[in-house]
């Protein structure tokens, strides 16, 4: 094809979108409409536990519309990370919500599933047969670690998506993405160049962001031969060379390098052109295949139990003596959970000070507290849910009561928002897996499966 439009919804399925903004980007007669459902930003909590990030109730409201608008004007609707993470029960989760709206507002289509969550037989197989490398600082992947993996996902390339349009599905929903690979895949199954469809993927995965004033609002892309040109939907914004340039910058450790299954987006020439004062035409980029196919997988495992208390103090002499007071907080619980039976080594006791040091930690560069008063957040992790509890509760108890130098309150330290003020936050992960392997072709890790609506 001469050009293809794409239309993205918003930054994040959920996160919502004007439905003036929607309907104004269908007037423009796209050839698809799509979204990113999710990211690993939120941290190894929800590939764990299956849980979506964003609330349920907002993934349906936006799905309800975007899927109305595909069936209307005969267009896919592709959605890729469902979910948040893109494992199995966040893929089934949006298509149970999908046929459930199809069936409440009368729609019939084809729709497939690209499963992204990885067999732990066939990735220790890769490793066997060294098809598998770190990234970053991570040690070589090796079975104990597979083994040890609550979930393992891999992330998908445009492939599967462009073999699942090829076999008639009008929706399709997929597991863990690279986050531009579901737009790539409509632009480059048109026999567009990968350069430009990339990149065109790059604007679309967090919909409107790449124009002013910043939110989450429906973009919509054009894709040509020479460049892509973007535009949001919505009157109110409008896409800039210095915003649309900025945006290339987005999550990439490189400002010019992009790397995705296959290759790498080579931005180091591209030019900005405002065709309009709502309009900018990208062109210069290049792509270079990379001479192995590979897939990045991300797994979390299970660590324990997460209890949490929040706190706040305004004593001008507790807060002169920090360092000492949360030092003698810290022994009297630790002297105090061996009592009951639980040792150093069976919890960690976390305490974020905020007005002090709390977002840094130890990286905050200011140790001067200018405020007049701080925050505190009390985090236990611990074995089980149980030990958790103990501990936590033996630390609010210590925050509340400790002595310090020259301490006139004979009351409580601490000032507690909530009761009960003791929270338990439910099970605790961590990414386990930052690594690539190899695999025969780009589909064979992913899965599909048809069904009619």
């Amino acid at each position: 094809m001469p050009e293809i439009r794409l239309l993205s919804t918003s930054g994040i399925l959920g996160y919502g979108f004007p439905e003036e903004s929607l309907n104004a980007g269908l007037a423009r007669k796209p050839h698809m409409v799509g979204c990113d459902g999710g990211s690993s930003d939120p941290g190894p909590y929800y590939l764990g536990s299956g849980k979506p990030f964003a609330s349920p109730m907002a993934i349906r409201r936006d799905l309800r519309l975007m899927l109305k608008g595909a069936i209307e004007h005969g267009i896919p609707m592709v959605v890729g990370t469902c979910g948040g993470a893109g494992g199995a029960p966040h893929l089934e989760l949006v298509a149970a919500m999908v046929r459930d709206i199809a069936a409440e507002e009368g729609l019939h289509f084809r729709m497939a599933l690209i499963h992204a969550e990885q067999d732990k037989s066939l990735i220790k197989r890769r490793i066997a047969e060294g098809r598998s490398r770190p990234l970053g600082r991570m040690k070589p992947l090796d079975a104990d670690t597979v083994d040890r993996a609550d979930r393992i996902v891999g992330m998908m390339g445009p492939e599967p998506y462009m073999r699942a349009l090829d076999e008639g599905a009008q929706v399709v929903l997929g597991g863990r993405s690279s986050d531009p690979a579901p737009f790539a895949a409509v632009a480059m199954r048109a026999q567009l160049p990968p350069a430009p469809s990339w990149y065109a993927g790059k604007m679309l995965e967090c919909g409107a962001t790449p124009s002013i004033p910043k939110g989450h609002d429906c973009l919509l892309v054009t894709v040509r031969d020479d460049g892509v040109e973007c535009e949001p939907t919505n009157p109110i914004r409008r896409c800039t060379p210095v915003s649309v340039a900025n945006h290339s910058l987005h999550e990439n450790s490189s400002p010019i390098h992009h790397y995705e299954p296959g290759g790498m987006l080579d931005t180091s020439d591209c030019r900005f052109d405002a065709l309009t004062d709502r309009a900018v035409k990208v062109s210069g980029m290049r792509w270079e295949k990379a001479d192995a196919y590979s897939v990045k997988l991300e797994a979390v495992e299970k660590i324990g139990y997460r209890a949490i208390s929040i706190c706040g103090t305004r004593d001008p002499l507790l807060i002169s003596t920090l360092a000492p007071f949360l030092q003698s907080v810290k022994a009297n619980v630790r002297a105090k959970a061996q009592d009951f039976g639980v040792a150093p080594e069976e919890y960690t006791l976390t305490i974020r000070s905020y007005g002090h040091d709390g977002v840094m930690a130890e990286r905050e560069p200011v140790h001067d507290i200018a405020g007049h008063e701080l925050g505190f957040l009390i985090d236990v992790v611990a074995q089980d849910p149980d030990r958790a509890a103990a501990v936590l509760a033996m630390a609010r108890t210590n925050m509340l009561h400790t002595d310090f130098p020259g301490r006139l309150c004979r009351e409580g330290n601490m000032a507690f928002p909530f009761s009960p003020s003791d929270i338990p936050a439910g099970p605790v992960f961590r990414f386990t897996m930052s690594h690539v392997v190899l695999p025969d072709d780009p589909c064979e890790m992913f899965p599909i499966t048809y069904e009619t609506i």
